[in-house]
């Protein structure tokens, strides 16, 4: 017992310290990890592939609203265009959350490790990739200067932002990852949000997207409130910190954590497919 509390705050801590850094929320930390103590090891009871999916939707809830409440402060968070998001993501959001249910760990694991590896190498050649001029319509177009001087014009086309926020939310009830891992990185390779500003975004998207899922997964008893309360906890105190992280951290190593982040875990649960 003593060890399981001791690995869900650690799991709690360390996840939401990473996820609010780069604005992924940290389910896809929080996820494959639970899967890895409950299944693999054993040392966790109760955990399949839906309830680790749908407490880590349950904690999201509380590294999101942390998260969004520190980079609101720090007027990090587009608020606007935010709002135009979560119009999508929140349909979509109950729908991934029902679909849930159909997941096997093995399609889990294989499924969910190709996604962050085509997203990290995406991010590894954004600079690449030249702006599609129907997403940078100049009506739409807003400038920010960051805390190191360097200056961005971006801009969201509402249309375009609801059907692929839509297609996010569906990923975030699906995987129990709150949207991050793809609001992140559709946010600064589509419309060329600052990544100071796309990480802040997600995260209010996060948290959006996780009450949301939530009921969804509450309905069909994929939480396990127990397991639910220590996280919660040790993700408040690790979101906070992950938000004074970010702001001492230059926009390039914010992405770059966040590739690095998602390429590691994509690889790991690709060979975990392999053994399950």
């Amino acid at each position: 017992m003593t060890l399981s509390v001791i690995i869900l705050i650690l799991v709690g801590f360390l996840s939401a310290i990473i996820g609010s850094l780069v604005g992924i929320g940290g389910g896809i930390i929080i996820v494959p990890t639970l899967i890895y103590f409950g299944v693999s090891l054993n040392i966790l009871g109760g955990i399949t592939p839906q309830t680790a999916i749908g407490t880590s939707s349950i904690i999201l809830i509380a590294t999101g609203l942390s998260s969004t409440v520190g980079y609101l402060k720090q007027k990090q968070v587009d608020v606007k265009n935010g709002i135009i998001f979560t119009i999508g993501i929140i349909p979509g959001a109950l729908i991934g959350a029902y679909l849930s249910q159909f997941l096997t760990l093995h399609s889990f694991n294989l499924y969910f490790g190709i996604f962050l590896i085509v997203v990290s190498v995406l991010l590894m050649v954004r600079h690449r990739i030249p702006p599609i001029k129907a997403f940078q319509q100049e009506r739409y177009m807003k400038s920010f200067t960051d805390a190191h001087g360097e200056h961005y014009r971006y801009g969201v086309v509402p249309s375009i932002a609801i059907i692929a926020s839509f297609v996010i939310g569906l990923t975030a009830g699906l995987f129990g990852i709150g949207g991050g891992a793809l609001m992140t990185p559709l946010m600064l390779l589509v419309f060329r949000f600052p990544p100071h500003v796309a990480v802040g975004t997600s995260m209010m998207m996060i948290f959006f997207s996780s009450v949301t899922g939530s009921i969804g997964h509450i309905m069909l008893g994929h939480v396990l409130w127990g397991y639910s309360l220590i996280l919660i906890i040790s993700s408040w105190i690790g979101a906070q910190l992950g938000v004074r992280l970010n702001k001492t951290i230059k926009s390039d190593t914010v992405v770059l954590i966040l590739r690095l982040v998602m390429l590691g875990l994509g690889i790991y649960l690709i060979l975990q497919s392999f053994f399950n």
